[in-house]
């Protein structure tokens, strides 16, 4: 089958961070490029606990767009095997089912929890994560019966949504309720991750809230606290008009273009400090920040802007920052890290990110379908790429490979 192959190794990733700076085109197109078509065999299923999905959309996620121009740091390598398939937000049809793949039937409309954890990987007793409830920060993303791979996409072993199918493990499987369309059923993952770090880091009505990045993540954000019926006051830091305008439809109080130390004054009526050098210091500010973007300007603002006794979620997938900590132990502030989706206490239960965010566009709490602003087939990858490098040009929220 053809499908979206990556392939790194440590001489093309040094080349490629060397011609990057000369043009990103380097990584995705020419002789050096890290990714491209390619004919790859049809995955059959690694044990009777798996199903085989044909793949109906699957989105391109920020985080593909960073691994393909080499903008990752080499840390998590350990836990990723070359060469894979990416793609990660993916939703099609089951085609074939093993004998212990539990109710799953052919014809589901499905979609997946990508994490290839204890439980993917055949690995009993489970790590202290996976039995927590939080199989993606498991500790054995090196070891069980695949290749190392934090998720499918990234084990050479286990291929993405990149193509036309691939196989899931019985627990990673959910069934796309019928009000559930596919464009949206491919925002389950993003959306997941969204109301895992709201969940995380949960704003009550009265506090004031910084989103620093109104892109995916960041509306998404939103949206939830929204769908959540919480009436705190959300301030969002996006400087693209376009993404300004949908994200303040999402629910946001205001969008700003920066000025973030000004806004936490004017907005959280905190008194604004010169030090001898370096930016202004905030005392109080925002209760809670979630930081999508994760850099060292974003980290450094937000540790300056929220209050005392304040939480600041770590959302985006950064790389090595500089921090000024003063701040930090200052204010006695918490800085949390942000990662993916797990089980959460509700009434009827533990539930995983997945279904609650299913339930929610099931019952029209929230809305995404019209996030998926762009679709293309598998051999239009190059102008997809472009697309992502500058979506406020083209107006672009999500997009997504289609095999429609």
């Amino acid at each position: 089958m053809e499908a979206l192959l990556l392939r790194v190794n440590t001489p093309r990733f040094l080349a490629l961070r060397l011609l990057r700076p000369i043009s990103p085109r380097f990584c995705y197109q020419g002789p050096f490029a890290a990714i491209g078509l390619a004919d790859v065999p049809q995955p059959s299923l690694p044990s009777p606990q798996w199903v085989k999905i044909k793949t109906r959309l699957c989105g391109f996620c920020g985080s593909d767009l960073s691994l393909i121009l080499m903008r990752d740091s080499p840390t998590a390598s350990p836990f990723t095997s070359f060469p894979c398939v990416p793609g990660h937000e993916v939703c099609g049809w089951i085609v074939e089912t093993g004998a212990e793949a539990g109710d799953l039937e052919e014809g589901d409309f499905v979609t997946i929890a990508p994490m290839l954890n204890c439980t993917t990987r055949g690995i009993a007793p489970e790590c202290c994560s996976c039995r927590e409830g939080r199989p993606a920060s498991c500790e054995n993303f090196a070891r069980g019966n695949f290749s190392p791979g934090m998720f499918a996409g990234l084990c050479r072993d286990i291929n993405g949504g990149f193509a036309p199918y691939l196989v899931a493990h019985r627990s990673q499987v959910y069934r796309v309720p019928s009000r559930v369309s596919p464009e949206a059923a491919t925002l389950t993952e993003p959306l997941a991750v969204a109301l895992q770090a709201v969940l995380d880091n949960l704003p009550s009505n009265r506090e004031k809230v910084l989103v620093i990045g109104g892109g995916v993540i960041g509306s998404l954000v939103v949206k939830v606290i929204r769908a959540l019926d919480i009436g705190c006051d959300i301030t969002v830091v996006e400087p693209s008009p376009f993404h300004a305008g949908y994200i303040k439809d999402c629910g946001a109080d205001r969008v700003i273009n920066g000025g973030i130390m000004e806004a936490g004054v004017n907005i959280t009526g905190a008194r604004a400090y010169k030090p001898l050098l370096g930016e202004k210091l905030l005392m109080g500010g925002f209760d809670r920040v979630y930081d999508i973007v994760a850099r060292t300007p974003t980290l450094n603002t937000a540790l300056r802007v929220t209050t005392a006794g304040g939480t600041i979620s770590v959302v985006g997938i950064g790389k090595e920052v500089k921090l000024d900590l003063t701040p930090l132990w200052l204010k006695i502030q918490t800085i949390k890290g942000s990662y993916a989706y797990g089980y959460n206490k509700t009434r009827e239960g533990p539930k995983h990110a997945f279904r609650m965010a299913l339930q929610m566009m099931a019952c029209g709490k929230i809305h995404v379908a019209d996030m998926l602003t762009h679709k293309f087939p598998l051999r239009d990858y190059r102008k997809m790429i472009e697309i992502n490098r500058n979506k406020a040009a083209h107006n672009a929220i999500k997009t997504a490979v289609s095999f429609e």
